[in-house]
C-alpha cells in the first residue's frame, strides 16, 4: 500500500491547520506520537515534557489528548492546569527541567486556526534539525494510523500525567525583570488589551499595589476573538488605540494571543510598528540600563539596530525568520536581546524566547526612568538614528500559485528600484533588496500558511508604500 503523504508540515513556529479540517484529534495525537518517538530515540524520556494551552476553542482538549499519548509512551507530562502564555510554558521548561514542551496555540492566527508548538530543553523553540526529524516521526505515525495512548485519568493515577500550576513560578521571576515597586508608584494611566488571549491578568497583577493605573480591555476568554485577529498590528487594535484616546492614557499594550508578541500604542493613540519598538528596547537597554552585548534580529526587522550596534559598539547577528534561529545565537553569544518583525522579542537572563510581559515591563520602565510619552522615545530615538518608517502587505493566494509567483520573482530582479541602485540582493530567506540609500525592500512567503508577505523600510511612509507596490509587481500580481 502507498505510503498517505503526511498533512501536518511545521512552519515558522510549529504545525498551524483550521480546526476540525485539519487540526482534528487525530492529527494531534500523530503529532504528539511523533514527538514521544524522536524524545525517546534522543534518550530524553526520562526527563518528561510541559503541555500547556491558549483560550482556543478546544485547546484543553486537545492539551489533553497529547498528554495522553505522551504518557501512553512512558514519558511524564507536566500539563498545566489552567490557559498559559507560550512563554510561560516555555519557563516551566527550565523550571521543570525537562526535555521540551508542547503548545497547543495558534498564537496570533484567525479564531478557525489552532495549532502545535515544540520547545526543547531550555524553553527554546525546536531547531530545524529536531522538526525534521519529529516531521518523519509523525509522518510514519500518519502512515500506520497508530499511538500509544493512556486514558488521561489513568495517567493521572499512575503518576504519568501531574497537573502543574505553571504560573506562580513565572510571577516570581517576572517581578525580577525591573523595578517594579518604582514602576508601580508611577503616575501612569496603562491600557492593557490581551487580545481575549492567554495573557490575560498578567500585567495587571505584576502592576498592581500602587499609583499605576491598569485598564484591562478584551479581557474575557472568548476563543472567536470577536471582530480581531489576535495579532497585535495596527488594524487589530483600533479598539485600544481608541480607548487610549477617549480615556488620556499614556499608552497602550497588547499582548497575541498567547502573550509572546507585543504590540504598543502610543499616548495619541498612533501605533508603534514592531521595528520602532525593537529599536526603543534595544535603546532602553544600551543608554537607560548601560547593559552590552550582542543584538540578534531576523532579516525582516529594521537597520536602525545595525545603527545602534555602530553607535554602542556591539555586535548585530542576522538571522532567518523566526525564532528557532534567533534563539541558538542567543544562548551561543549571550545576547543581550533577539528580536522579529513579528513583535517577539527575548532577553538575556530571561529564556531566550519571545516574551510579552519583559518587553512590556521594560518598555513602561523606560518611561518612567526618562519622564518621557512614547512619541518622544521615538523622537529620540530617530535623532540618533535618523527616521525610518516601516509596513508589511500581506497577499493570500491559492497555494498551487506559490510556484509560478516564485518564478516571476527570480526572473524580475532589478537592478534599481525608484531611480535608486540596489546595491544587494540576498535570497537566502525571501527575496531581499537593499538600496545605495538604506531602504530595503523584502518579498518572501510565510512559513506558516499560503501568504505572500512583503515588507519594506525607508525614511518616509510615502516611499514605503511605493515600494510595496514595487514587491506586489515583483511577483506578479
Amino acid at each position: 500500500m502507498k505510503p498517505v503523504e503526511s498533512p501536518i508540515k511545521f512552519g515558522t513556529d510549529g504545525w498551524r491547520g483550521v480546526i476540525a479540517e485539519d487540526f482534528t484529534f487525530d492529527n494531534v495525537r500523530f503529532c504528539a506520537q511523533g514527538v514521544a518517538d524522536y524524545f525517546r530515540q534522543a534518550g530524553l524520556e526520562g526527563q518528561g515534557l510541559v503541555i500547556g494551552y491558549d483560550t482556543r476553542f478546544a485547546s484543553e482538549d486537545f492539551a489533553a489528548a497529547a498528554a495522553e499519548v505522551i504518557a501512553g509512551n512512558g514519558i511524564k507530562v507536566f500539563l498545566s492546569s489552567r490557559s498559559t502564555p507560550t512563554p510561560v510554558v516555555s519557563f516551566g521548561v527550565t523550571d521543570k527541567q525537562t526535555a521540551g514542551a508542547i503548545m497547543i496555540t495558534a498564537s496570533h492566527n484567525p479564531a478557525r486556526w489552532n495549532g502545535f508548538k515544540l520547545r526543547v530543553a531550555g524553553g527554546i523553540s525546536a531547531p530545524s534539525e529536531v522538526i525534521s526529524e519529529v516531521e518523519k516521526y509523525v509522518s510514519r505515525a500518519c502512515n500506520t494510523g497508530k499511538t500509544e495512548k493512556m486514558l488521561l485519568e489513568q495517567a493521572v493515577e499512575r503518576g504519568l500525567v501531574e497537573y502543574s500550576d505553571l504560573t506562580s513560578v513565572y510571577m516570581e521571576r517576572a517581578t525580577g525583570f525591573v523595578d517594579l515597586d518604582k514602576v508601580r508608584r508611577a503616575k501612569l494611566k496603562v491600557i492593557v488589551d490581551p487580545m481575549y488571549g492567554a495573557g490575560a491578568g498578567y500585567l495587571k497583577t505584576l502592576l498592581a499595589g500602587g499609583t499605576i493605573d491598569v485598564t484591562e480591555i478584551n479581557g474575557e476568554n472568548n476563543p472567536a476573538f470577536p471582530g480581531i485577529n489576535p495579532e497585535p498590528i495596527e488594524v487589530n487594535l483600533e479598539k485600544l488605540s481608541t480607548t487610549v484616546r477617549e480615556q488620556g492614557a499614556d499608552v497602550g499594550l497588547a499582548l497575541d494571543g498567547d502573550a509572546d508578541r507585543i504590540g504598543i500604542i502610543d499616548e495619541n493613540g498612533a501605533f508603534l510598528t514592531q521595528l520602532q519598538v525593537f529599536a526603543l528596547l534595544c535603546l532602553y537597554l544600551l543608554e537607560i540600563r548601560g547593559e552590552r552585548g550582542p543584538i540578534v534580529k531576523t532579516i525582516t526587522t529594521t537597520s536602525m539596530v545595525d545603527r545602534l550596534g555602530e553607535i554602542y559598539q556591539v555586535p548585530v547577528y542576522e538571522t532567518s525568520v523566526g525564532f528557532k534561529y534567533v534563539a541558538p545565537i542567543m544562548v551561543a553569544e549571550n545576547a543581550l536581546i533577539g528580536g522579529e518583525e513579528s513583535g517577539g522579542y527575548g532577553f538575556r537572563g530571561h529564556i531566550p524566547e519571545r516574551d510579552a510581559v519583559p518587553a512590556s515591563l521594560y518598555f513602561l520602565d523606560f518611561m518612567v526612568r526618562t519622564g518621557k510619552t512614547p512619541s518622544q522615545l521615538l523622537a529620540d530615538l530617530y535623532r540618533r538614528v535618523g527616521p525610518h518608517h516601516y509596513h508589511r502587505m500581506d497577499v493570500h493566494f491559492p497555494e498551487n500559485e506559490r510556484q509560478r509567483m516564485t518564478d516571476h520573482i527570480q526572473n524580475s530582479f532589478p537592478e534599481a528600484i525608484e531611480g535608486v541602485p540596489v546595491v544587494k540582493t540576498d535570497t537566502h530567506d525571501g527575496f531581499r533588496f537593499t538600496l545605495e540609500d538604506g531602504t530595503w525592500l523584502l518579498v518572501r512567503f510565510s512559513g506558516t500558511e499560503p501568504m505572500l508577505r512583503v515588507y519594506a523600510e525607508s525614511n518616509s511612509m510615502s516611499c514605503v508604500e511605493r515600494l510595496l507596490e514595487e514587491g506586489k509587481k515583483l511577483a506578479g500580481l
